[in-house]
């Protein structure tokens, strides 16, 4: 009777661990923002006033290792996980060279840290010497481990035009991601998005719901996710993709008129993306079913 009972107890106990949600925290460290999931590094949101814009890296998978890559000598504008944009009113807020245009953090407040979620809000200001400054957004980022094989990272972001704004048809433009080379096509990795097309001659162009690269490491596979919510304005936006490794939501490639995307004076632009870093390929991570999920929400 004795063992039957320490049995039992040990089941209770192993259940409760099993069940047990992970601990998120948000800390300002610096000039960044750490997100921990159960005391291991997840991401840094970086916003120093020394970079083009705010950005994350690393952004760690369930390996601890980077599904992300920083920048390199021919794409040094490619920063990891970022938003930005080309040729607005005459400015670059997405390539190198701070002169020709900034997204510079204004504030960055922690709302929600130590449970089962964090969240932080960031305002931000889009500048750049001898002009007035475009546009303004505000972001809510959120930060969530619904397992041990799969994290999300929500970006929110609501864009104010502070003036009547023109993009002019750039391929730089809003949410994006280049990853490690581990996940890249050109090495072996894959890149596929919701219709099963895979590869850049496939899917660059394509309107999807979502994207997904994935590729072998440390002896299984890991990957990375963005998925686009329905409320999006272009809803589902065609995808700049590239072998090497880089995919982003695009748009402003694609206009509407063929040559400009418009917004008045006061408008707003409000864009909403789920990050989805996970163990396995898109299938094995159930990619469209966690779109089906985030598409309610």
């Amino acid at each position: 009777m004795k063992k039957i009972f320490l049995i039992l107890i040990c089941t209770f106990f192993l259940i409760q661990l099993g069940s047990a949600q992970s601990k998120i925290t948000a800390e300002k460290v610096g000039d960044k923002i750490e997100f921990r999931i159960n005391g291991n590094l997840f991401t840094n949101y970086i916003i120093s006033d020394f970079e083009k814009y705010p950005f994350f890296y690393p952004v760690n998978g369930p390996s601890n290792a980077s599904v992300t890559s920083m920048r390199n000598a021919n794409y040094p504008h490619h920063s990891s996980l970022f938003f930005g944009c080309d040729r607005v009113n005459g400015g670059n807020y997405w390539q190198e060279g701070l002169e020709r245009g900034r997204i510079v953090s204004l504030r960055t407040d922690i709302i929600e840290s130590g449970g089962e979620l964090a969240v932080i809000e960031n305002e931000c200001i889009w500048s750049r010497p001898g002009a007035d400054s475009p546009v303004k957004d505000k972001r809510i980022i959120k930060v969530k481990a619904p397992s041990k094989t799969k994290f999300y990272l929500d970006f929110d972001i609501t864009l104010e035009m502070l003036m009547d704004v023109t993009i002019l048809k750039t391929n730089h433009s809003l949410f994006s991601g280049r990853v490690d080379p581990d996940l890249a096509v050109i090495n072996g990795g894959t890149m596929v998005n919701a219709e099963g097309e895979t590869g850049e001659k496939a899917t660059f162009g394509k309107p999807s719901a979502w994207m997904d690269y994935n590729g072998k490491r440390m002896g299984g596979k890991e990957g990375i996710a963005i998925l686009q919510h329905p409320s999006n304005k272009w809803f589902p936006s065609p995808w700049f993709t590239r072998d090497y490794g880089f995919y982003s939501p695009t748009p402003m490639y694609w206009p509407e008129n063929g040559e400009t995307t418009e917004f008045k004076k006061g408008e707003k632009l409000r864009l909403k993306y789920r990050v989805i870093v996970h163990s396995g390929d898109e299938k094995e991570a159930d990619i469209a079913g966690e779109f089906e999920k985030y598409s309610k929400e």
